[in-house]
């Protein structure tokens, strides 16, 4: 009969550390570097979506807000333009794009790689590591908020244009706008590389026609360049007091798209991002703002829509148009931001499993995730229906945009403290500066809950709630199942010493199981009721690091668990958070380290499928435990998950208290 032994490794610590650009963050580095200006041109068409139509609606919400709007005069629009040039200037430009997307997580972003690179670090005080972990989870609550309002106000901004063509066009704003996010949420699952190979070229000719229009206007009024200075913003802010504070609400809705631009890293790499952000969009944005504002001066009754009346007359139809093609992909950049975070999540033990599609097969990335998608298409027919007008939408937006600039700013100097290990001084002023500038653009934003704020707080509230309740009763279960399954080593020793002993099929048999030091249950349960244990048993426990990738050599460590060539052999098998689980394919890279028959070809599979039983026991809440109860039922297949092949496939119930 043949047994497999234990060869090359055996551990049962963890994998070694991993550094950025371990592992698979190189092979992200040599696909990017193999076509950098296809990639630059991709993330044009993905990245910067979002921030790029903001000039359809800013201006236009400073100046045209209820009782609270700006008059245009010289020195408000000098100095609105002067803390346009400076909220992007100090927000995107030095803070994201310079210091913050340093922060990747091999290669991945987004504020859930700043949760991990906390996470894997251990903090004197561990209340402050649960504190700041907490604080990540609610600003990625208040990322899907702010991504469930773009795409209503960004179409409805480039739609509403049609009015400006003809007063007649009003009826069918709403109803366009409908069927176009329709249309878009429908071709997500072809995926970002697709979407971004065909939006590219349309935003590089987005981003011509905001310099360009933006040029012809300046260059007929060159006095608005003086706006760059910060002198004009900080007289505007010293002589219209509250009015002036009130418009920062506004102001900030030229930096939306930020965090999108951060979480969508990972589709793209860094240098694409940083090559279309200073070599096109940022020039293109500051012209088109300074354009809209000598505009203003010019002809103040522009404020009705600054960005349509720039145009001239003959080419509005056409810039419609193009707008709405734009604003499509201002809203694919929060769109596919959310997949990527929501995969994260998964990774990181925030959500249960959700199905989630690669598409494509050199982008390690880009994914798909069709509960995200139309969960985020639903809240947002439920917006445009519910507010008819980007106008009213203003007023709800910018509150969970500000917040998730905050927390982003928190979570980064913690980062550069403690994981970088820069003096706390350099960490708390740097931290002070950009967390000054992010507060006073929150507290501005404030008085918008009244006024439609509330909406994206309420849905940070409700996501926030689900992951928590997850996260929670995830490990009260795993306690609780861990002590129904007692230790691996004494089944192993009763299993031995078992009389008359057990009948051992010439076969190979494969349990899966999450704990490392514990027996699976389907494993207990085939010997108990069954008398039978196959002559090859692998149990293979699966551990996600908190890294977005782990190295193929690092991947699988054996463990014979001290009883030599007896036929049972423990794999675990590390994963980065963004990794795709294939235990067959895993058990093929592990065989080569093995002796005796281990036939993957012809393994049988055995997972245990749990049945929760809520009880009284203290821990969480009862409405808690129903919402844990009513997510872990709509978890996807773990035979798909884990990449196992059905007819060799074997589920076994059981039962585990919560």
């Amino acid at each position: 009969m043949a047994r497999t032994t234990k060869t090359a490794m055996t551990t049962t610590g963890p994998p070694p550390e991993h550094t950025p650009g371990d592992g698979h963050g190189h092979q992200r580095e040599a696909l990017h570097a193999g076509g950098a200006a296809a990639l630059t041109l991709g993330a044009l068409g993905i990245v910067f979506g979002d921030i790029g139509t903001s000039p359809l609606y800013a201006l236009q919400s400073v100046f045209s807000v209820d009782h609270h709007a700006v008059h245009p005069t010289q020195t408000t629009v000098y100095g609105v333009i002067s803390l346009v040039f400076w909220t992007i200037t100090i927000i995107v430009s030095i803070k994201y794009v310079t210091l913050i997307m340093r922060a990747d997580n091999e290669g991945e972003g987004g504020i859930m790689a700043l949760i991990a690179r906390i996470q894997g670090v251990s903090l004197e005080r561990r209340w402050a590591q649960v504190a700041l972990v907490m604080l990540g989870i609610f600003g990625a609550s208040l990322f899907y908020g702010d991504g469930m309002i773009t795409p209503a106000i960004s179409v409805l901004s480039a739609v509403e244009g049609m009015e400006i063509v003809s007063p007649s066009f009003e009826d069918w704003v709403v109803p366009i706008t409908l069927a176009i996010l329709t249309v878009l949420f429908s071709i997500q699952r072809f995926g970002t590389g697709a979407v971004g190979r065909a939006f590219g070229p349309i935003m590089a000719l987005w981003f011509t026609l905001l310099a360009v229009s933006g040029t012809a206007e300046v260059v007929n009024h060159p006095g608005i360049l003086r706006a760059l200075s910060p002198t004009y913003a900080i007289t505007f802010m010293g002589e219209h007091g509250s009015t002036a504070f009130i418009a920062l609400g506004s102001v900030v809705l030229t930096v939306t798209g930020a965090e999108a631009l951060y979480a969508d890293m990972g589709h793209f790499g860094r240098p694409p991002i940083r090559r279309a952000w200073f070599g096109l969009v940022f020039p293109a944005l500051l012209l088109q703002y300074m354009g809209q504002g000598a505009l203003i001066l010019r002809e103040p009754k522009a404020i009705d829509n600054p960005f349509f009346l720039l145009m001239p007359h003959w080419s509005r139809i056409p810039v419609v148009i193009l707008a709405t093609f734009a604003t499509v992909i201002a809203s694919q950049a929060v769109i596919s931001g959310a997949f990527s975070v929501t995969r994260q999540a998964i990774g990181l033990g925030f959500l249960p499993r959700l199905t989630i599609r690669h598409t494509s097969r050199e982008a390690i990335g880009q994914v798909y995730a069709p509960a995200v998608n139309w969960g985020i298409f639903v809240a947002v027919v439920a917006l445009v229906v519910g507010f008819q007008s980007s106008e009213h939408l203003a007023s709800a937006y910018g509150i969970a945009v500000t917040g998730t600039l905050a927390i982003d700013t928190i979570l980064f100097f913690v980062v550069v403290h403690v994981v970088w290990r820069k003096p706390l001084r350099t960490a708390i002023a740097g931290g002070a500066i950009f967390l000054t500038v992010d507060l006073t653009y929150f507290t501005a934003n404030l008085p918008k809950v009244a006024h439609g704020g509330w909406f994206p707080l309420l849905i940070a509230g409700l996501i926030f709630v689900v992951l928590t309740t997850w996260q929670k009763g995830r490990e009260i279960l795993t306690a609780n199942r861990t002590e129904l399954e007692g230790p691996l080593r004494d089944f192993v020793d009763e299993v031995h010493a078992s009389d008359p002993p057990v009948f051992r099929p010439p076969a190979t048999a494969v349990f899966l199981n999450a704990n490392i030091k514990t027996t699976p249950l389907a494993l207990r349960a085939n010997v108990e009721h069954n008398r039978v244990l196959h002559d090859n048993v692998v149990i293979v426990s699966v551990v996600v690091d908190r890294v977005p990738h782990v190295r193929e050599t690092q991947r699988v460590t054996v463990d014979d668990l001290g009883y030599g060539n007896d036929g049972i052999v423990h794999i675990t098998a590390h994963h980065g958070f963004q990794d795709d689980v294939d235990i067959p394919r895993t058990l093929r890279r592990a065989s080569k380290r093995l002796e005796g028959d281990i036939d993957v070809a012809h393994a049988s599979y055995f997972i245990s499928r749990m049945t929760i039983v809520m009880t009284r026991k203290p821990g969480m809440a009862r409405w808690r435990k129903k919402l844990f109860m009513a997510m872990s039922r709509n978890t996807s297949n773990p035979v798909g998950y884990f990449g196992l092949p059905d007819d060799r496939t074997v589920v076994m119930g059981s039962h585990v208290e919560l």
